[in-house]
């Protein structure tokens, strides 16, 4: 096998990923997560203003106050999965970056040989 000597691989050997991929991925998680939550806060500010409006005009009459608590939850009830996709989306860019720090650490611990596997003897230890 040959090495290769390009700049965006990783310098560490055997491992299968390309760190700036890893980290452009993380980024744009980062970024389809805040989308998401933008646009689902815009779909629920929107339905609220209309229905606002719609009783400020008179073109909605709710008779009583668990009308109106049921309008507000058929309101917010669609943003409810944007914010779960952020919250997924957060914790998975997250946890990519947390992984690529174990193993920096893993590899650093294993050049420094803080990993050495003890040899288990034969004799009886229970005494």
């Amino acid at each position: 096998m040959t090495e290769s000597t390009d700049k965006s691989k990783t310098n560490f050997a055997g491992v299968y990923f390309d760190r700036d991929s890893v980290l452009r991925l993380a980024r744009l998680a980062d970024i389809f997560a805040w989308a998401t939550l933008i646009y689902y806060a815009a779909q629920a500010g929107i339905s609220l203003v209309v229905f606002v409006l719609q009783i400020a005009r008179g073109l909605m009459v709710l008779p009583g106050l668990t009308d109106y608590a049921q309008q507000f939850l058929w309101i917010f009830q669609p943003a409810l999965p944007g914010l779960m996709y952020f919250i997924g989306l957060q914790a998975r860019g997250k946890a990519l970056l947390i992984f690529m720090d174990v193993e920096d650490n893993t590899r650093r611990a294993a050049s420094k040989g803080l990993f050495r596997l003890q040899k288990i003897d034969d004799k009886d230890t229970s005494q």
